[in-house]
């Protein structure tokens, strides 16, 4: 009897595969974590069993208890929609990841947001930089109204002005505060300043205003003096002042630190820690480890565009689709961006070290708006092309290469354009808004909705027409794009699937145009949105064919939600398919039933 029960609860797996094609069910029945739940239960239900009941409730135990489980599975995907379960082939045990699935056909992408089992998905958090290197901001205030407009609800400030950390009082904005590098000497020679310090700037105004983060300097290694040697004396009096009063575990200490901090960042696993900072680094590694802190660094893919055009392409630097990814040779992982590459030359050289388990902080990425005539990549177009293609990537949970689907806070840099800042003109322009809190260019920070170029320069904006693939691109660009706007880019190719309105003419070229359309109108329809390195080009001749409608300007549906679009019918459902595969696994238990 124990076999006829093996039997037809195989029966009910190979159901379950033929309908739902890479099911996970298989893997879910195998799977060590569940298993031995699954084989305790079974052994003491079928013990009592053998003596109560005898043979038939034995099976029904056997087969009843598998059917339950993967009918339970099937549930996650039936009520949570498009989901699928995958394992991690990393491990030695299967590990279920509920994982956002984007259908595309061979040329499929995954996004990142992973779950253990059916957890909830925490995004990636984006703030911004509030400096004040300007003899022209408005006052504290209305700054945090305005802040408040754009519903960012992290900011970091560099010091702990009174005026400012007043401002944020009672607001939910959770404010990173910093210790200059000029007060690092104080604070690491004697505690007692580190505790006055704490007593006047921070003591009084907390928890009202959110203190959540204190860097203990900013960009040592950059700094004209030398002053790295400070920073971890520093951050451990500040730990000290905080446990005295015990906010030690409610308010985080890091320091962050510039790319500079590396003596090799290309390839990324090649990245390495510049050995003559160990002396310091090794020290404050550990002392993040020890307090659950993340390592904070400052990213910039403009400067690597800026100083070396050759070699890294503009789309590279902004996160755009380009005709070619960079490949690191040592490890085989693919780079569409330059910023992920920056991120995981961080995550290599800390694994170098072994410290793989520090959360990486992004504390500065930006674009800047303006620039000298040699700057010629720093418009606001441009700025707005990194900037709403950052917040996507980091509330998408895209992860990185070397860390895929693992969460990564930034802070954008910056809020206003700063006049008195030094260096070249790009320095002083890295603003979302002027002083006068006119912005510069839009920004969408929840990284989902749509965003219109608002500013001038070399990007057209007609609000007409489509954009479809180039009939001059190779395949290879063409597959690039087409997996970019599908994973990266957000895009919903669902309608390219087969049976699906969109799938025939089953040829790369067609299904790169719906995606690329979908894309260039979500995107503010312009010159850039459609230019996916070249592959795409604009059209005013609509697309659009049978039952299959690409999307036009100022359109919100996709085409499987048009009006046009065909219901389809219980047999094309992959909806009714899970429905039929739920009951299916049922049926042999009711024949036993009444074979027995």
């Amino acid at each position: 009897m124990a076999r006829l029960a093996f039997v037809a609860l195989l029966f009910s797996l190979l159901v379950g595969e033929f309908l739902e094609p890479r099911s996970y069910s298989s893997v879910a029945l195998i799977c060590i974590v569940v298993v031995p739940f699954l084989g305790r239960s079974l052994v003491s239900a079928t013990t009592a069993s053998r003596v109560l009941c005898g043979t038939r409730i034995r099976f029904f135990l056997f087969v009843g208890s598998g059917v339950i489980l993967w009918w339970t599975l099937n549930l996650f995907v039936l009520l949570g929609g498009n989901h699928s379960f995958h394992h991690s082939t990393s491990q030695d045990c299967f590990f279920f990841i509920w994982e956002k699935k984007r259908n595309i056909n061979d040329h499929r992408k995954m996004s990142s947001c992973n779950v253990a089992f059916a957890g909830q998905c925490f995004a990636g958090k984006v703030g911004i930089c509030y400096g004040r290197n300007a003899d022209d901001l408005p006052a504290p205030d209305k700054v945090v109204q305005l802040i408040q407009q754009q519903s960012v609800k992290y900011v970091r400030i560099y010091d702990t002005n009174i005026d400012v950390i007043k401002a944020f009082a009672n607001t939910g904005v959770e404010l990173m505060v910093g210790v200059p590098n000029a007060d690092l000497l104080p604070f690491a020679q004697y505690q007692s300043n580190v505790d006055t310090w704490l007593k006047n700037s921070i003591l009084p105004y907390y928890p009202a205003t959110m203190i959540t983060y204190i860097t203990v300097g900013a960009e040592v290694t950059e700094s004209p003096v030398n002053v790295s040697a400070l920073v971890v004396p520093a951050m451990r009096n500040v730990h000290t002042g905080l446990k005295k009063v015990g906010l030690h575990k409610k308010i985080t200490i890091s320091s962050t630190h510039s790319l500079g901090i590396l003596s090799r960042s290309f390839p990324p696993s090649a990245g390495a820690f510049n050995s003559s900072y160990a002396y310091f680094l090794k020290p404050m590694l550990e002392f993040l480890v020890e307090n659950q802190a993340p390592f904070m660094v400052d990213l910039y893919p403009y400067y690597a565009y800026q100083n070396s055009p050759s070699n890294v392409s503009l789309n590279y630097a902004l996160f755009s689709p380009q005709s070619q990814d960079v490949i690191d040779p040592n490890t085989g992982l693919v780079y569409t961006n330059m910023f992920d590459a920056q991120v995981d030359s961080i995550f290599f050289a800390l694994m170098a070290l072994n410290f793989k388990t520090l959360k990486i902080m992004v504390t500065e990425t930006g674009w800047p708006n303006k620039g000298a005539v040699k700057e010629t990549g720093a418009t606001p177009d441009n700025a707005q092309t990194y900037n709403t293609n950052l917040v996507r990537h980091v509330v998408n949970d895209s992860g990185t290469p070397a860390k895929p689907g693992e969460e990564i806070d930034v802070y954008i840099f910056s809020l206003f354009n700063e006049n008195r800042k030094p260096g070249i003109e790009s320095e002083r322009n890295w603003g979302l808004f002027f002083p006068d809190q006119s912005s510069i260019y839009s920004l969408d920070w929840t990284g989902r909705g749509n965003v219109d170029i608002t500013t001038g320069g070399n990007i057209t904006n007609a609000n007409v027409g489509w954009c479809v693939a180039s009939s001059n691109a190779s395949e290879a660009d063409l597959q690039n794009g087409l997996n970019w706007a599908c994973g990266p880019g957000n895009v919903d190719c669902s309608a390219i699937q087969p049976s699906q309105p969109c799938y025939q003419p089953d040829t790369l070229a067609s299904h790169a145009s719906y995606a690329f359309n979908s894309y260039y109108q979500q995107n503010g329809a312009n010159d850039v949105a459609c230019d996916f390195g070249g592959t795409g080009m604009r059209t005013t001749k609509d697309p659009s064919y049978d039952t299959c409608v690409y999307m036009a300007a100022g359109s919100k549906m996709s085409t499987t939600n048009s009006s046009t679009s065909p219901v389809p019918d219980a047999s094309s459902s992959p909806q009714m398919n899970r429905f039929f595969s739920l009951l299916l696994p049922m049926l042999p238990i009711v024949i036993a039933a009444r074979i027995l």
